[in-house]
């Protein structure tokens, strides 16, 4: 009798775990104030690693559930997919669309939430952009939010909508653009996500490649439920960093959630070390405990040997020193 008892409590506890992922088992992601939180009022802080292009992951033959484990396995609870607008008109809408469900369907296994991010860097007002990588248009944007939003909306496990990646205009090289000007583009793209999915979450970052958040103090986006972004890679500032990030960006935090898409650094010894991304362990560790004074979430740059800053330094997924440390902080040992 006892032998049965075993085995039918097995059965019923496979058959809940089956149910539970039928039933999505991923909360679904809201704002609540100052806050991330899941369905049940539990505040939810992200902390994650970001992924080439799921494009170039596919083309290099790196596209897997593997990298998705890997990244459960060093701590995240979220990724970030970088979608490039010259890889997706290339491969064509239909193609990388297959791409994401993939890469949505074996982040889940691992256990981690999703963030789309459309990732240009430049002037989405005048049409000009950083590189030809990124160029698109306020059209295109428009076309691949309403595409995203209504192929997502049942699908709690892609928590976040990054709607520009890092708006700047190069020292005026690409134009002009305002803080109202980029306030009604936003306004425009946000609301084509909310009518095709009225639960999104839509991140907003600021200006100087996505760093400066300043001008939300006087005039913040007049949407409910969004989150801001900001990238404070070591070279925005001069140290001491926290007076200068709370002035810049960390205010923020206090009214909105906040989410640092992209943090990182590498040493000038790493292959393609630039500024401003040339940092050591003091900046991780002064950067990820300002972070959690504030409750702000992040996702560190980048899981990739190739693109820098790099966290890992092959396809063995072995760290370099600074995937050694936001593992460690990601994992709680440090």
């Amino acid at each position: 009798m006892k032998t049965r008892f075993s085995f039918l409590c097995l059965f019923f506890l496979m058959l809940t775990v089956s149910v539970s992922g039928q039933n999505n088992e991923f909360s679904r992601i809201s704002v609540d104030g100052k806050n991330f939180v899941n369905e049940q009022g539990e505040v939810v802080v992200f902390e994650g690693l970001n992924i080439a292009d799921p494009d170039r992951l596919e083309k290099e033959g790196q596209w897997k559930a593997g990298l998705f484990k890997e990244l459960a396995a060093w701590g995240a609870n979220v990724v970030r997919l970088p979608v490039h607008p010259k890889a997706w008109r290339e491969r064509g809408e239909e193609a990388y669309l297959k791409l994401l469900d993939q890469g949505i369907e074996w982040a889940k296994e691992a256990g981690l939430y999703v963030i789309i991010d459309w990732h240009s860097i430049g002037n989405l007002r005048t049409g000009l952009f950083q590189n030809e990588m990124y160029h698109t248009s306020i059209q295109e944007t428009h076309r691949f939010w309403y595409t995203i939003s209504r192929r997502y909306k049942d699908e709690p496990a892609v928590a976040l909508y990054e709607i520009f990646n890092e708006p700047t205009t190069f020292l005026g090289q690409l134009g002009t653009l305002t803080w109202e000007q980029w306030s009604d583009i936003l306004v425009d793209i946000i609301s084509i996500v909310r009518a095709n999915n009225p639960d999104a979450v839509p991140l907003v970052a600021g200006f100087n490649w996505a760093y400066d958040l300043t001008p939300v103090m006087e005039q913040p986006l007049p949407v409910e439920n969004i989150a801001y972004v900001s990238h404070p890679y070591p070279q925005k500032r001069e140290q001491p960093w926290v007076p200068k990030w709370e002035q810049d960006f960390g205010f923020v935090a206090d009214n909105y959630p906040v989410i640092a898409t992209e943090v990182g650094y590498m040493y000038p010894d790493q292959k393609g070390a630039h500024i401003p991304c040339l940092g050591d362990d003091e900046y991780g560790k002064i950067l990820t405990d300002y972070f959690d004074s504030k409750g702000i979430s992040y996702v560190a740059w980048v899981f990739d040997p190739d693109w820098s800053p790099q966290l890992i330094k092959d396809w063995n997924y072995t760290p370099t020193r600074a995937g050694e440390f936001f593992k460690g902080v990601m994992s709680g040992d440090k």
